[in-house]
């Protein structure tokens, strides 16, 4: 009887399903445009309250109203960092891997057997 592997072998690396990729780009962005408009509700508080320094937390506010839209807009387009098992450059050459004087015929591989 054949000795099974500890590992199974990977034979692929499937990257997230572009559903799930863009939901999670939506959420970021309706995330990203509730703390803008929790930034403006936040200003007319202020005024309305005029707390210590105003001219400065309505900067503040302002700012993040400006920002948030450009930087939201910016990752919901992105597309999900790369992982260390899918990186983003191609692995280097092994040199011990690359065929030398070896024949097709005289290469080992590797096969992957369902059967128990």
């Amino acid at each position: 009887m054949k000795k099974q592997p500890e590992r199974p072998v990977l034979i692929t690396d499937a990257a997230r399903s572009q559903s799930d990729q863009l939901r999670s780009r939506q959420i970021r962005y309706v995330t990203m445009m509730s703390v803008r408009a929790g930034c403006l509700i936040l200003g007319a508080v202020l005024i309305s309250v005029k707390p210590p320094l105003l001219p400065l937390w309505l900067i503040l506010c302002a700012a993040a109203m400006v920002f948030l839209p450009w930087a939201a807009v910016l990752i919901a387009n992105d597309r999900p960092p790369k992982s260390r098992a899918n990186p983003a450059a191609a692995p280097a050459v092994n040199p011990q891997r690359v065929l030398g004087s070896e024949s097709a015929e005289q290469t080992e591989h590797r096969t992957i057997d369902v059967e128990p």
